[in-house]
């Protein structure tokens, strides 16, 4: 088991890549394990390097989001499928040109039909236009003892096919080069988001199904990617896999970009002050759980130092509900009807105003209270702070600007 009082087994001398290591979670990741004296190296891959780099930390510039010719790709579409989950262990993808997709028959057995499907076991790379792609991401992770894997975009959420591109074939690709490497850990960010809908009045361990809302493409992609790596472990059984599911993850840092993802042109800068919102609404299902992205960053360590396996549930205590959330404003709590307010979310996603979509919305409101049991037992974890804390120190960064050196996390002024 590993300790939270130290860094984990193996020695001195760990060499640990991060992507999407300027974010909300990668910044504090690179700076956790920058910290740890178990770790030699750290480099950060992410599209835009930092304005100022972390204090022994290596970047490097890789855009995982780059395009590749789908028609080669044996994913969604044509009469093949999703070719046997992107070709691991399964039939190698036989097709047709598919659509956005994973790589299909990359990894499995001989590809029965389609340009993506000629792979064969431990030729990751025949036939694939991503090929190039996967190399270069080799190469960055070469002589790594673990990969933590954290890119992902969320927005344009209007266009699903521009984020599947980058959050769905990006993993692939990250995936395939941590085999291609001969890395042996990979530590990837899942999601709550990544369940099906869920009980509210009791925790839910981590072995509740990891099917989605299919409706929201945030979870639609997260779901996808479980069952991805359900065949990426079976084909790859001496590679320790680790599956990070957290809470909804704040920090002081992470606020004004947290604030032009989901608020867009809305202004709550200024809303975030308590006496500026007298009114909270009660909306049915409205209970969920956060994290302080701090504490979310020392999970990572421990996962990517230690020698644990499997799915982990991250999340601090207390869940937030509307009285919860009403003593944090000092704010009245109104019960508002959930289709008044999916209503009113709709109608400003449809005058564009909110870049967040009422998808996104309906499956909050479904997902299930986590149990975080095990991560307390198996890695050694506890949160240093409560979910209150997290969000109380958000809205305080929302009402000044807050953000980090680092162009996802670039503070705004507030208006």
């Amino acid at each position: 088991m590993s300790s939270d009082s130290g860094s984990g087994p193996g020695g001195p001398g760990k060499r640990i890549v991060v992507t999407g290591a300027t974010g909300n979670v990668g910044l504090s990741v690179v700076r956790a394990l920058t910290a740890d004296p178990a770790v030699d190296s750290v480099l950060g891959l992410a599209r835009r390097l930092p304005d100022e780099k972390t204090a022994g930390a290596e970047w490097a510039s890789v855009d995982l989001g780059a395009p590749v010719v789908f028609g080669a790709l044996g994913g969604h579409g044509g009469s093949g499928g999703t070719g046997g989950t992107d070709g691991w262990g399964g039939r190698g993808g036989s097709g047709g040109p598919g659509g956005p997709g994973g790589p299909g028959g990359s990894g499995g057995q001989v590809g029965s039909g389609g340009p993506g499907g000629s792979g064969r076991q431990g030729e990751p790379f025949r036939g694939d236009p991503g090929r190039a792609a996967v190399e270069e991401l080799a190469e960055h992770f070469a002589g790594a003892d673990a990969v933590v894997h954290l890119a992902w975009q969320l927005q344009p959420a209007r266009d699903p096919a521009t984020t599947w591109r980058t959050n769905v074939l990006g993993s692939v690709r990250v995936f395939r080069a941590v085999a291609a490497a001969g890395v042996p850990a990979l530590v990837y960010a899942s999601s709550v988001g990544a369940y099906s809908p869920g009980p509210k009045d009791r925790a839910v361990t981590e072995d509740w199904p990891t099917h989605g809302w299919p409706e929201a493409a945030y979870c639609r992609e997260k779901a996808y990617l479980e069952r991805v790596l359900d065949a990426f472990e079976r084909e790859h059984p001496q590679l320790r896999v680790v599956r990070m599911r957290p809470a909804f993850l704040f920090k002081e840092e992470s606020a004004s970009q947290q604030r032009r993802l989901f608020a867009g042109r809305f202004k709550p800068g200024q809303l975030a002050r308590p006496d500026l919102l007298p009114v909270l609404p009660d909306i049915p299902g409205l209970r969920i759980q956060a994290l302080h992205t701090e504490d979310a960053a020392r999970a990572y360590r421990l996962a990517a130092l230690g020698d644990a396996r499997g799915a982990f549930n991250l999340a601090a205590e207390p869940p937030l509900d509307a009285q919860v959330l009403g003593e944090l404003f000092h704010a009245r709590v109104v019960r508002v009807p959930r289709r008044a307010a999916r209503s009113a979310l709709a109608a400003a996603w449809g005058l564009r105003l909110l870049p967040a979509s009422p998808q996104l919305f309906d499956a909050v409101l479904r997902l299930p209270v986590m149990d975080c049991a095990r991560a307390r037992t198996e890695l050694g974890w506890r949160p240093e702070r409560t979910a209150t804390e997290a969000v109380e120190e958000l809205l305080h960064g929302m009402r000044h600007g807050a953000g980090a050196p680092t162009p996802p996390l670039t503070g705004r002024t507030v208006g």
